[in-house]
């Protein structure tokens, strides 16, 4: 049960510059029984090759192979209705703010009923920007120590990966009743389409000013990342947008 679970986890890495925490991030998931890498934009291409990152890989240079790198997020997050973007900064618009906690348990349910999760993590110099939690479902930040609140790309996901593999080896009958029920939510990438789509709209009716937009756009995509949007409401939603665009 554990691996086939195991094998609906994808752990992305965005923009990551030292090949040494690919392949300790590789190592880190090998071992605790993951193995879906995908690397968005390393700052080199190839970085899962580079030499370091297969010295410090240390045995779990399988996985270095076996993973991919894109240049597109949007694409690797593409039928993945959970979506946790890992990253202690607050933020005034995103996806809702949880902890690890609540993180595990969203994991457990929806790994449960057979859907897809995926965790990010942003370059290590400035974690993961505005745009990357657009396409994420929720932001979780790590408990750690308030006055140095930082963590190693490769450590994060170590705790991560070992939290995980904890919560699915374990079957309580919280969460098999919690994953009784199959939620057809829609994913991000879903959901950040269908906004362009709202976006031209509202310009179409004069509601939106391309030239002044404000803060209309954030926080309608705040608003929606609370909502959970099901499939069917993003199909809503666009037929919405449709009939805003024939008004222009």
């Amino acid at each position: 049960m554990y691996k086939d679970q195991a094998q609906l986890l994808r752990w992305i890495l965005i923009q990551t510059s030292h090949p040494g925490n690919v392949g300790s991030a590789a190592r880190a998931l090998k071992t605790m029984g993951f193995s879906d890498l995908q690397l968005i934009n390393p700052k080199t291409a190839g970085i899962a090759q580079d030499d370091e990152a297969i010295a410090l890989a240390s045995g779990a240079a399988d996985i270095l192979q076996s993973s991919q790198e894109s240049d597109s997020l949007e694409s690797s997050v593409q039928g993945y209705t959970l979506v946790l973007g890992l990253t202690s900064r607050d933020r005034e618009f995103g996806p809702p703010a949880i902890d690890w906690n609540e993180a595990r348990k969203l994991v457990q349910a929806h790994v449960g009923r057979g859907q897809k999760v995926a965790l990010l993590f942003g370059p290590e110099r400035t974690g993961l920007d505005n745009q990357h939690l657009s396409l994420c479902t929720h932001r979780v930040w790590l408990e750690a120590n308030p006055l140095y609140p930082s963590l190693n790309l490769a450590q994060a996901i170590m705790v991560c990966a070992y939290g995980l593999r904890e919560a699915l080896s374990v079957d309580s009958d919280e969460v098999l009743n919690a994953s009784s029920e199959q939620i057809d939510y829609a994913d991000p990438a879903a959901v950040a389409a269908m906004l362009e789509h709202w976006q031209a709209g509202l310009e179409a009716i004069g509601y939106l000013d391309p030239a002044n937009p404000k803060k209309l756009m954030p926080r309608l995509q705040a608003l929606f990342a609370r909502s959970r949007l099901h499939k069917e409401e993003i199909d809503l939603l666009r037929g919405i947008a449709k009939q805003m665009m024939l008004k222009k």
